[in-house]
Protein backbone atom coordinates (compact mmCIF):
# COMPACT_ATOMS: atom_id res chain seq x y z
CA UNK A 1 0.00 0.00 0.00
CA UNK A 2 1.50 3.37 -0.45
CA UNK A 3 2.23 5.50 2.50
CA UNK A 4 -0.13 7.75 3.08
CA UNK A 5 1.56 9.60 6.05
CA UNK A 6 1.47 13.19 5.59
CA UNK A 7 5.04 14.95 5.86
CA UNK A 8 5.62 16.25 9.02
CA UNK A 9 4.90 20.16 9.46
CA UNK A 10 7.81 22.58 8.16
CA UNK A 11 8.78 25.41 10.77
CA UNK A 12 10.21 28.55 9.87
CA UNK A 13 13.06 28.09 12.96
CA UNK A 14 12.83 24.16 14.66
CA UNK A 15 13.79 24.74 18.41
CA UNK A 16 11.91 21.65 19.12
CA UNK A 17 14.25 19.49 17.01
CA UNK A 18 17.47 20.37 19.16
CA UNK A 19 15.53 20.55 22.24
CA UNK A 20 14.94 16.90 21.75
CA UNK A 21 18.64 16.02 21.59
CA UNK A 22 19.66 17.72 24.72
CA UNK A 23 16.37 18.11 26.82
CA UNK A 24 18.30 15.72 29.51
CA UNK A 25 21.40 18.28 29.45
CA UNK A 26 19.22 21.31 29.48
CA UNK A 27 17.44 19.90 32.57
CA UNK A 28 20.61 19.29 34.66
CA UNK A 29 22.04 22.39 33.74
CA UNK A 30 19.03 24.57 34.83
CA UNK A 31 18.93 22.10 37.67
CA UNK A 32 22.23 23.09 38.74
CA UNK A 33 21.19 26.63 38.68
CA UNK A 34 18.31 26.55 41.03
CA UNK A 35 20.61 24.52 43.44
CA UNK A 36 23.33 26.51 43.37
CA UNK A 37 20.71 29.87 44.03
CA UNK A 38 23.25 32.21 41.96
CA UNK A 39 20.56 33.40 39.68
CA UNK A 40 23.06 36.45 37.91
CA UNK A 41 26.13 36.94 37.26
CA UNK A 42 26.58 33.36 38.43
CA UNK A 43 29.44 30.75 37.79
CA UNK A 44 27.76 29.72 34.57
CA UNK A 45 28.07 33.33 33.08
CA UNK A 46 31.61 33.13 33.67
CA UNK A 47 31.47 29.49 31.72
CA UNK A 48 29.76 30.55 28.93
CA UNK A 49 31.76 33.33 28.54
CA UNK A 50 35.32 31.63 28.44
CA UNK A 51 33.87 29.28 25.83
CA UNK A 52 32.42 32.10 24.02
CA UNK A 53 35.45 33.83 23.36
CA UNK A 54 37.71 30.51 22.58
CA UNK A 55 35.18 29.66 20.33
CA UNK A 56 35.55 33.10 18.36
CA UNK A 57 39.09 33.06 19.16
CA UNK A 58 39.62 36.04 21.01
CA UNK A 59 40.44 37.35 24.40
CA UNK A 60 37.07 38.16 26.19
CA UNK A 61 33.70 38.03 26.39
CA UNK A 62 31.17 39.51 28.59
CA UNK A 63 27.65 38.69 28.48
CA UNK A 64 24.61 40.74 29.07
CA UNK A 65 21.01 41.03 28.90
CA UNK A 66 20.11 41.22 25.12
CA UNK A 67 21.50 41.95 21.50
CA UNK A 68 19.79 45.60 21.75
CA UNK A 69 22.07 45.70 25.33
CA UNK A 70 25.10 44.63 23.68
CA UNK A 71 25.23 47.46 21.40
CA UNK A 72 24.31 50.16 24.03
CA UNK A 73 26.89 48.77 26.57
CA UNK A 74 29.47 49.22 24.02
CA UNK A 75 28.54 52.69 22.58
CA UNK A 76 28.74 53.87 26.06
CA UNK A 77 31.65 52.44 26.79
CA UNK A 78 33.06 54.86 23.99
CA UNK A 79 31.04 58.11 25.30
CA UNK A 80 28.86 58.16 22.42
CA UNK A 81 26.16 60.93 22.87
CA UNK A 82 24.73 64.10 21.38
CA UNK A 83 26.73 65.36 18.83
CA UNK A 84 27.91 61.98 17.54
CA UNK A 85 26.91 60.03 14.08
CA UNK A 86 27.34 57.02 14.07
CA UNK A 87 26.91 54.89 10.72
CA UNK A 88 24.83 51.87 10.03
CA UNK A 89 23.00 50.35 7.17
CA UNK A 90 19.60 51.55 6.22
CA UNK A 91 18.12 48.16 6.07
CA UNK A 92 18.46 45.76 9.27
CA UNK A 93 16.67 45.41 12.74
CA UNK A 94 15.78 48.73 14.84
CA UNK A 95 17.88 47.79 17.39
CA UNK A 96 20.93 48.75 15.64
CA UNK A 97 19.42 52.29 15.01
CA UNK A 98 17.69 53.05 18.45
CA UNK A 99 20.68 52.49 20.52
CA UNK A 100 22.39 55.98 19.13
CA UNK A 101 19.14 57.40 19.33
CA UNK A 102 18.90 56.44 23.16
CA UNK A 103 22.41 58.03 23.82
CA UNK A 104 21.48 61.38 22.22
CA UNK A 105 23.83 60.63 18.97
CA UNK A 106 22.64 60.29 15.40
CA UNK A 107 22.35 57.53 13.17
CA UNK A 108 23.33 58.42 9.61
CA UNK A 109 21.03 55.82 7.25
CA UNK A 110 23.88 54.13 4.60
CA UNK A 111 22.82 52.19 1.83
CA UNK A 112 23.49 48.50 1.30
CA UNK A 113 24.82 46.40 -1.75
CA UNK A 114 21.94 44.75 -3.81
CA UNK A 115 23.70 40.63 -3.69
CA UNK A 116 25.02 40.46 0.03
CA UNK A 117 22.32 43.05 1.69
CA UNK A 118 25.06 44.35 3.66
CA UNK A 119 26.88 47.66 4.11
CA UNK A 120 27.45 49.29 1.16
CA UNK A 121 31.32 50.97 1.31
CA UNK A 122 30.58 53.32 -1.53
CA UNK A 123 27.66 54.78 -0.40
CA UNK A 124 29.56 54.97 3.67
CA UNK A 125 32.26 56.80 2.45
CA UNK A 126 30.12 59.54 0.53
CA UNK A 127 28.16 59.91 3.46
CA UNK A 128 31.36 60.17 5.76
CA UNK A 129 32.70 62.60 3.39
CA UNK A 130 29.27 64.76 3.68
CA UNK A 131 29.15 64.58 7.17
CA UNK A 132 32.73 65.83 7.18
CA UNK A 133 32.06 68.81 5.06
CA UNK A 134 29.63 70.22 6.74
CA UNK A 135 31.21 69.73 10.45
CA UNK A 136 27.67 69.64 12.25
CA UNK A 137 27.85 66.44 13.41
CA UNK A 138 31.32 64.30 14.39
CA UNK A 139 31.66 60.78 13.10
CA UNK A 140 32.30 58.45 15.88
CA UNK A 141 31.83 54.56 15.25
CA UNK A 142 30.31 52.50 11.71
CA UNK A 143 28.11 49.90 13.27
CA UNK A 144 28.53 46.92 10.43
CA UNK A 145 25.93 44.30 10.42
CA UNK A 146 26.72 40.74 9.35
CA UNK A 147 23.14 40.76 7.78
CA UNK A 148 20.97 36.85 7.64
CA UNK A 149 24.63 35.58 8.61
CA UNK A 150 26.84 37.04 6.00
CA UNK A 151 29.96 38.91 7.24
CA UNK A 152 30.43 42.53 6.11
CA UNK A 153 33.36 43.70 4.65
CA UNK A 154 35.06 44.19 7.67
CA UNK A 155 38.39 44.73 6.66
CA UNK A 156 37.01 47.94 4.70
CA UNK A 157 35.33 48.80 7.55
CA UNK A 158 38.41 48.50 9.53
CA UNK A 159 40.74 50.78 7.49
CA UNK A 160 38.00 53.30 7.17
CA UNK A 161 37.32 53.66 10.66
CA UNK A 162 41.33 53.52 11.47
CA UNK A 163 41.18 56.51 8.98
CA UNK A 164 38.92 58.59 10.38
CA UNK A 165 39.22 57.73 14.37
CA UNK A 166 35.86 55.71 14.42
CA UNK A 167 34.67 53.13 16.70
CA UNK A 168 34.36 49.72 14.71
CA UNK A 169 31.35 47.73 15.87
CA UNK A 170 29.95 44.73 14.68
CA UNK A 171 26.61 44.01 14.88
CA UNK A 172 26.83 40.14 14.26
CA UNK A 173 23.64 39.21 16.22
CA UNK A 174 22.39 37.25 13.31
CA UNK A 175 25.68 35.94 12.50
CA UNK A 176 27.34 34.11 15.67
CA UNK A 177 29.64 31.27 13.80
CA UNK A 178 30.43 32.97 10.68
CA UNK A 179 33.68 33.43 9.11
CA UNK A 180 35.56 35.74 6.77
CA UNK A 181 39.05 34.87 5.73
CA UNK A 182 38.98 31.48 8.11
CA UNK A 183 38.69 33.97 10.87
CA UNK A 184 35.55 33.64 12.79
CA UNK A 185 33.85 37.17 13.83
CA UNK A 186 34.41 38.46 16.91
CA UNK A 187 37.94 39.80 16.59
CA UNK A 188 37.12 41.82 13.37
CA UNK A 189 35.59 44.93 14.80
CA UNK A 190 36.80 47.04 17.87
CA UNK A 191 33.88 44.99 19.51
CA UNK A 192 31.61 42.59 18.28
CA UNK A 193 27.50 42.31 19.71
CA UNK A 194 25.75 38.93 19.70
CA UNK A 195 22.36 38.02 20.15
CA UNK A 196 21.28 34.55 21.88
CA UNK A 197 17.44 35.55 21.49
CA UNK A 198 15.65 31.97 20.66
CA UNK A 199 15.59 32.31 16.53
CA UNK A 200 19.39 33.22 16.44
CA UNK A 201 22.14 30.71 15.48
CA UNK A 202 23.03 30.19 18.87
CA UNK A 203 20.22 31.22 21.28
CA UNK A 204 19.33 30.77 24.84
CA UNK A 205 15.16 30.77 26.08
CA UNK A 206 14.83 33.82 26.45
CA UNK A 207 16.89 37.52 26.13
CA UNK A 208 20.61 37.32 26.42
CA UNK A 209 23.61 38.60 24.53
CA UNK A 210 27.36 38.70 24.37
CA UNK A 211 30.47 41.21 23.84
CA UNK A 212 33.63 40.27 22.19
CA UNK A 213 36.84 42.34 22.32
CA UNK A 214 40.57 41.49 21.98
CA UNK A 215 40.88 44.93 24.60
CA UNK A 216 40.83 43.45 28.21
CA UNK A 217 40.64 47.38 29.35
CA UNK A 218 37.29 47.65 27.47
CA UNK A 219 36.07 44.30 28.46
CA UNK A 220 36.75 45.53 32.02
CA UNK A 221 34.84 48.78 31.48
CA UNK A 222 31.90 46.63 29.59
CA UNK A 223 31.49 44.68 32.87
CA UNK A 224 31.12 47.66 34.86
CA UNK A 225 28.40 49.37 32.45
CA UNK A 226 26.40 45.68 32.75
CA UNK A 227 25.76 46.37 36.49
CA UNK A 228 25.40 49.92 37.30
CA UNK A 229 28.56 51.32 37.00
CA UNK A 230 29.75 49.44 39.76
CA UNK A 231 33.69 49.56 40.97
CA UNK A 232 35.63 47.03 43.16
CA UNK A 233 32.99 46.45 45.14
CA UNK A 234 28.97 46.54 44.58
CA UNK A 235 28.12 49.29 46.12
CA UNK A 236 31.03 51.59 44.74
CA UNK A 237 29.31 53.35 41.72
CA UNK A 238 31.90 55.11 39.45
CA UNK A 239 30.01 55.71 36.31
CA UNK A 240 26.77 55.85 34.82
CA UNK A 241 25.88 52.49 33.87
CA UNK A 242 22.88 50.16 33.60
CA UNK A 243 21.35 46.74 34.35
CA UNK A 244 22.30 44.71 31.56
CA UNK A 245 23.19 41.21 33.53
CA UNK A 246 22.60 38.00 32.02
CA UNK A 247 20.91 35.40 33.42
CA UNK A 248 22.52 31.84 34.81
CA UNK A 249 19.75 29.97 33.96
CA UNK A 250 20.31 31.42 30.06
CA UNK A 251 23.59 30.71 30.35
CA UNK A 252 23.13 27.10 31.34
CA UNK A 253 20.92 26.96 28.63
CA UNK A 254 23.52 28.30 25.89
CA UNK A 255 25.73 25.71 27.48
CA UNK A 256 23.71 22.98 27.11
CA UNK A 257 23.37 23.96 23.46
CA UNK A 258 26.87 25.06 22.63
CA UNK A 259 28.47 20.92 22.02
CA UNK A 260 26.13 20.20 19.40
CA UNK A 261 26.83 24.37 17.66
CA UNK A 262 29.96 23.36 15.46
CA UNK A 263 27.48 20.45 13.52
CA UNK A 264 24.55 23.12 13.10
CA UNK A 265 27.03 25.50 11.87
CA UNK A 266 27.85 22.96 9.25
CA UNK A 267 24.34 21.56 8.68
CA UNK A 268 22.93 25.25 7.58
CA UNK A 269 25.44 25.93 5.16
CA UNK A 270 24.44 22.63 4.08
CA UNK A 271 20.87 23.87 3.86
CA UNK A 272 22.05 26.27 2.09
CA UNK A 273 23.44 24.50 -0.46
CA UNK A 274 20.64 22.58 -1.03
CA UNK A 275 18.31 25.75 -1.39
CA UNK A 276 21.00 27.09 -4.06
CA UNK A 277 21.13 24.39 -6.13
CA UNK A 278 17.27 24.39 -6.52
CA UNK A 279 16.18 27.99 -7.05
CA UNK A 280 19.80 29.12 -8.48
CA UNK A 281 17.61 28.03 -12.07
CA UNK A 282 15.80 30.56 -11.89
CA UNK A 283 16.60 33.69 -13.16
CA UNK A 284 13.45 35.83 -11.13
CA UNK A 285 15.25 34.78 -7.88
CA UNK A 286 18.17 36.79 -5.91
CA UNK A 287 20.28 34.92 -3.59
CA UNK A 288 22.45 36.63 -1.02
CA UNK A 289 26.28 36.69 -3.08
CA UNK A 290 28.56 34.52 -0.72
CA UNK A 291 31.79 37.26 -1.55
CA UNK A 292 35.12 34.80 -1.78
CA UNK A 293 36.68 34.21 1.78
CA UNK A 294 33.39 35.13 3.19
CA UNK A 295 31.32 31.71 5.15
CA UNK A 296 27.96 32.72 5.86
CA UNK A 297 26.26 30.85 9.04
CA UNK A 298 22.68 31.68 7.55
CA UNK A 299 20.68 32.83 10.28
CA UNK A 300 18.26 33.54 8.13
CA UNK A 301 17.66 32.30 3.90
CA UNK A 302 16.32 35.46 1.94
CA UNK A 303 15.71 35.57 -1.25
CA UNK A 304 15.39 38.36 -3.50
CA UNK A 305 12.34 38.61 -5.86
CA UNK A 306 11.20 40.69 -8.60
CA UNK A 307 9.30 43.11 -7.03
CA UNK A 308 6.67 43.02 -3.74
CA UNK A 309 3.72 41.46 -6.24
CA UNK A 310 5.91 38.45 -7.24
CA UNK A 311 6.62 38.18 -3.35
CA UNK A 312 3.14 38.49 -2.12
CA UNK A 313 2.10 35.81 -4.68
CA UNK A 314 5.05 33.52 -3.76
CA UNK A 315 4.31 33.90 -0.24
CA UNK A 316 0.59 32.82 -0.56
CA UNK A 317 1.65 29.70 -2.61
CA UNK A 318 3.76 29.38 0.61
CA UNK A 319 1.02 29.53 2.84
CA UNK A 320 -1.07 27.63 0.49
CA UNK A 321 1.47 24.51 0.63
CA UNK A 322 1.31 25.01 4.48
CA UNK A 323 5.07 26.39 4.70
CA UNK A 324 5.74 29.91 6.47
CA UNK A 325 7.72 32.39 5.34
CA UNK A 326 8.69 35.96 6.95
CA UNK A 327 9.82 39.25 5.49
CA UNK A 328 12.97 40.80 7.17
CA UNK A 329 12.52 43.70 6.84
CA UNK A 330 9.40 45.24 5.16
CA UNK A 331 10.33 49.19 5.62
CA UNK A 332 13.99 50.45 5.14
CA UNK A 333 14.77 51.99 8.68
CA UNK A 334 14.47 55.42 7.44
CA UNK A 335 10.84 54.88 6.72
CA UNK A 336 9.77 54.17 9.95
CA UNK A 337 7.66 56.27 12.15
CA UNK A 338 10.29 56.48 15.01
CA UNK A 339 13.12 57.54 12.82
CA UNK A 340 11.98 59.80 10.04
CA UNK A 341 13.30 63.07 11.94
CA UNK A 342 16.44 60.96 12.59
CA UNK A 343 17.19 60.60 9.16
CA UNK A 344 16.56 64.14 8.33
CA UNK A 345 19.07 65.48 11.51
CA UNK A 346 21.75 63.47 9.66
CA UNK A 347 22.89 66.25 7.23
CA UNK A 348 21.94 70.21 6.80
CA UNK A 349 19.98 69.68 3.41
CA UNK A 350 17.70 66.57 1.88
CA UNK A 351 19.73 63.68 2.78
CA UNK A 352 20.88 61.41 0.15
CA UNK A 353 18.33 58.65 -0.97
CA UNK A 354 18.83 55.13 -0.44
CA UNK A 355 17.03 53.08 -3.04
CA UNK A 356 18.97 49.70 -2.89
CA UNK A 357 17.44 49.44 0.93
CA UNK A 358 13.85 50.80 -0.28
CA UNK A 359 13.47 48.04 -3.12
CA UNK A 360 14.89 45.41 -1.10
CA UNK A 361 12.13 45.64 1.39
CA UNK A 362 9.50 45.27 -1.07
CA UNK A 363 11.69 42.50 -2.46
CA UNK A 364 13.12 40.07 -0.02
CA UNK A 365 11.44 36.92 1.53
CA UNK A 366 13.22 34.80 4.02
CA UNK A 367 12.37 31.12 3.71
CA UNK A 368 12.75 28.15 6.28
CA UNK A 369 16.00 27.73 7.77
CA UNK A 370 17.41 25.82 10.44
CA UNK A 371 20.20 22.65 10.75
CA UNK A 372 17.41 20.16 10.85
CA UNK A 373 15.58 20.22 7.81
CA UNK A 374 15.90 17.86 5.45
CA UNK A 375 16.61 17.67 1.64
CA UNK A 376 13.16 16.76 1.09
CA UNK A 377 11.96 19.32 2.84
CA UNK A 378 14.26 22.02 1.08
CA UNK A 379 13.00 20.49 -2.34
CA UNK A 380 9.89 20.79 -0.78
CA UNK A 381 9.94 24.75 -0.45
CA UNK A 382 11.73 25.07 -3.12
CA UNK A 383 9.07 23.86 -5.66
CA UNK A 384 6.70 25.15 -4.13
CA UNK A 385 8.72 28.68 -4.79
CA UNK A 386 9.12 28.02 -8.41
CA UNK A 387 5.64 26.91 -8.80
CA UNK A 388 4.67 30.40 -8.28
CA UNK A 389 6.68 31.84 -10.19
Amino acid sequence: MPDTTPPRPIALFDMHAQQRLIRPEIDRRIAAVLDGGRFINGPEVAEIERELAAFAGVGHAVGVSSGTDALQIAMMAEGIGRGDAVFLPAFTYTATAEVPLVLGATPVFVDVEEESFNISLPDLRARLARVLAEGRLRPRAVVGVDLFGLPADWPAIRALCADHGMFALDDAAQAFGAALHGRRLGGWADATALSFYPTKTLGCYGDGGMILTEDAAKAELYRSLRTHGEGKTRYEVERTGMNGRLDSIQAAVLLAKLPLFEGEIAARRRVAGWYRAALSCHAAIGLQAEPPGAENVYGLFTIRLPDAGTRARVQAALSAAGIPSAIYYPKPLHHQPAYRAAHAAGFAGEPPPLPVAEALAGRVLSLPMHPYLTEAEVARVAGAVLSAL
